[in-house]
């Protein structure tokens, strides 16, 4: 199976960019209920996926960090903990089963590492569901 059918496209993907500050990250995960964002760079390749740990990580070793304050903060500044690994839009199902398990979703990127969407675990999870339903 080609992984392209659990695609959701970057149009209706909310990512962020690395030049984007803190503040404007966390109400946009705030705004959509989100606990991680993909982050992508200014030529639109993937570079990781920022989580709401991340940010509570940023204001915890930061000293005089606050809400208010973190317009001051570039997503690109913010060290992230855990590195979320895309795979290729050409990449394997059990290559992108194997970081779903671990993922709430998988990054995609072309062969040029351009990030073309994510492929949400559960849109994997309902479609073997679905699978074994009509299987029995």
């Amino acid at each position: 199976m080609n992984i392209a059918f659990f695609l959701t496209p970057k149009s209706e993907v909310i990512y962020e960019n690395v030049e984007s500050t803190m503040r404007q990250v966390l109400e946009r995960m705030e705004y959509h209920g989100y606990t991680a964002i993909p982050i992508i760079d200014s030529k639109g390749k993937y570079v990781g996926t920022l989580t709401e740990g991340d940010l509570l990580w940023k204001l915890k070793n930061t000293p005089d960090l606050t809400f208010k304050n973190t317009s001051n903060v570039k997503v690109g500044d913010i060290p992230r903990r855990i590195k979320h690994r895309p795979v290729s839009i050409n990449a394997d199902i059990e290559s992108l089963i194997s970081l779903a398990v671990s993922q709430n979703f998988v990054p995609i990127v072309d062969d040029n590492g351009i990030f073309i969407g994510i492929i949400k675990r559960s849109d994997i999870i309902n479609y073997c569901y679905k699978s074994m339903c009509e299987n029995q």
